[in-house]
């Protein structure tokens, strides 16, 4: 007879079990409805993962969508793809010990204009555009990033607040035809 009250005091009467309900979907309206930010960055972030490994396993680039040339404002388009983007300013902390010299050894400080980007799957000197974020601005590829990053791409930017609000980004990049 004792076993059987104690069981009887552990049951949650109806009362509270359905403030613990309500409780339970508050907290879940809550978590999911107002603040789904982290859920959808892991999302693109995991997309993102999933595009750079399917382009190592294939050798192709990352997220190409076409490789044959068009003419797109009178500039010859090479090829048109999905990359990764940063950016990044000439600070030693995130350069060598010489910030405003790219690996090409180009000045960017002395330039001043913020038209190079750094991709290792590219040479140097080539043009690219980001049509999405940029319009018809020409950017050359005037350096390097680490080695592990392969198929991403690095804006140099003059300020590093501004590198900072630019975050990380999945642009639709052409690589624009050589002159000669």
């Amino acid at each position: 007879m004792e076993a059987l009250k104690q069981n009887h005091n552990r049951i949650i009467s109806p009362k509270k079990a359905k403030k613990l309900i309500i409780f339970l979907i508050f907290v879940l309206f809550f978590d999911f409805f107002l603040f789904p930010m982290p859920v959808m960055a892991a999302k693109k972030e995991k997309k993102v993962n999933n595009v750079e490994k399917t382009a190592e396993n294939s050798g192709a680039p990352a997220g190409d969508i076409q490789d044959n040339s068009s003419v797109k404002k009178g500039v010859a388009v090479k090829s048109v793809s999905l990359r990764v983007m940063t950016a990044y300013n000439s600070e030693p902390g995130q350069t060598d010990n010489s910030p405003c010299i790219t690996a090409s050894g180009f000045n960017v400080c002395e330039h001043g204009v913020e038209d190079t980007v750094a991709a290792n799957f590219l040479p140097f000197g080539t043009k690219v555009r980001m049509p999405e974020l940029y319009g018809d601005r020409i950017f050359v590829v005037r350096d390097r990033m680490n080695s592990r990053y392969q198929n991403r791409v690095d804006i140099w930017m003059i300020n590093k607040a501004d590198a900072i609000r630019f975050g990380v980004k999945t642009v639709k990049m052409e690589v624009l035809a050589s002159d000669g």
